[in-house]
């Protein structure tokens, strides 16, 4: 078995989230939140901003950690375990562009009730879920976009 770790983000802009639709070789299809693999020397703040960036082409800042969620995948070489690192960010416009050579054919920011029934992974339905809660409550005290989020 081995053990792997990525670090993604739910990208928030005047309340929408940023998803991608990845269509891998008509094996793999779904929308999914930017994530990816921590490179050497990275700690896990910049990979996040690293790869929504690569991903997506969105430069967002980290507003928050949310929380880590797990899966595993099996590859004809082995079971890889897998833990995410999420974080809550904040982009300043809709601007996105998916990165085809990550075979991700689409993305766009869409209205929470929307982006929850897109994603395709329930561990990612749940990090959806509490980021957009703390978001709401940051909104709600007047913290979102204000630089004061603790």
């Amino acid at each position: 078995m081995t053990e792997a770790t990525s670090c993604g983000g739910v990208v928030i802009f005047r309340g929408k989230i940023l998803l991608l639709y990845k269509n891998y070789k008509h094996k793999y299809e779904g929308w999914v939140l930017p994530k990816g693999t921590v490179e050497e020397g990275e700690d896990f703040k910049t990979t996040a901003l690293r790869e929504v960036r690569e991903e997506s082409g969105v430069s967002a800042r980290i507003i928050q950690y949310v929380g880590k969620s797990q899966y595993s995948f099996t590859t004809p070489e082995d079971t890889v375990m897998k833990d995410v690192h999420w974080y809550l960010m904040m982009s300043d416009n809709y601007y996105s562009k998916p990165q085809r050579e990550e075979y991700f054919a689409d993305s766009g920011y869409y209205k929470y009730h929307e982006a929850y029934h897109l994603l395709k992974f329930s561990n990612e339905k749940q990090i959806l879920e509490k980021a957009y809660n703390d978001y709401l409550e940051l909104k709600k005290r007047n913290l979102w976009g204000s630089g004061k989020y603790f």
